[in-house]
């Protein structure tokens, strides 16, 4: 559900908030999904609370601004594919953490790879700059190790508390690493004067898919093996190439779609979890 809510971000993103500040978007919806559990928060031992707030610093504030960076650099196209590196960074982070190699882990997740790029790779420059693949893959890096940190601290949790309960630290952590850049990036500058449906819409990708997406997705991932969790991160390509496809009508080859489809299918059936 959430690679499919995902998947129509996309295209809103990309055809309604181009003319605004990227990283100022990333702030405002990371304000908004804080501002959706706090209701909810809880107190948690200290040591776990900082751990969810360092957690949600990197997954959500280093990766927004990694991410957000990257767009200087890359078109929008160019930042699709190089998402397609995160499943093999979730196996390989996963299996350092357990300080065992597991190669089924890692074939699952390269085949997961092999079929986003086949999706994307039809659109590639070849001229994409290294640094914004290299900030893509610092991107990704913190997404993935968010993912797999979110599982160890909840599992440490005692006495356990459901997610929504302590999912405000996570948000407030990267809401905290946004704050200066903002601060230092708007100084003597007028702020962005959004239309009424660009706030509409910020409010729809703050609340919804930065908010209570990120929760479904870190909740999702502890029930998972890290094989399926790895093979997951990469189903928002193809569910977003079918969007493009079936909802925007937009142009796109449904040969690589069906044949990038299939390879993300077969990966995630050969991590089923024991």
């Amino acid at each position: 559900m959430v690679s499919l809510v995902w998947a129509f971000s996309f295209g809103l993103i990309g055809n309604h908030l181009a003319g605004l500040p990227p990283a100022w978007v990333g702030w405002i919806r990371l304000a908004l999904s804080a501002g959706v559990f706090l209701p909810f928060v809880r107190r948690v031992p200290w040591k776990i609370g900082l751990g969810l707030f360092a957690t949600g610093a990197v997954q959500f504030g280093l990766m927004y601004l990694a991410y957000l960076t990257s767009f200087r650099f890359l078109k929008s196209h160019e930042v699709a594919l190089f998402t397609v590196t995160t499943p093999i960074l979730v196996a390989l982070l996963s299996d350092l953490g357990a300080r065992r190699w597991r190669p089924c882990n890692f074939l699952a997740a390269s085949l997961a790879v092999g079929g986003a790029a086949i999706l994307q790779w039809v659109e590639l420059e070849s001229t994409a700059p290294l640094i914004g693949f290299l900030l893509m893959q610092a991107s990704n890096l913190c997404f993935a190790a968010g993912q797999l940190a979110y599982r160890v601290l909840m599992a440490r949790l005692v006495p356990a508390m459901p997610d929504h309960r302590i999912f405000f630290w996570m948000h407030l952590g990267g809401f905290a690493v946004l704050t200066p850049m903002i601060l230092t990036d708007r100084l003597g500058q007028e702020l962005p004067v959004p239309t009424p449906m660009q706030w509409a819409i910020l409010a729809y990708l703050g609340v919804m898919a930065s908010g209570i997406c990120f929760f479904l997705w870190n909740r999702g991932a502890r029930f998972v093996s890290a094989g399926q969790l790895a093979v997951m991160n990469n189903l928002k390509i193809p569910l977003g190439v079918a969007v493009s496809l079936f909802v925007f009508r937009e142009a796109a080859d449904l040969r690589s779609f069906l044949a990038g489809a299939l390879l993300v299918a077969v990966a995630l059936l050969s991590v089923r979890k024991p």
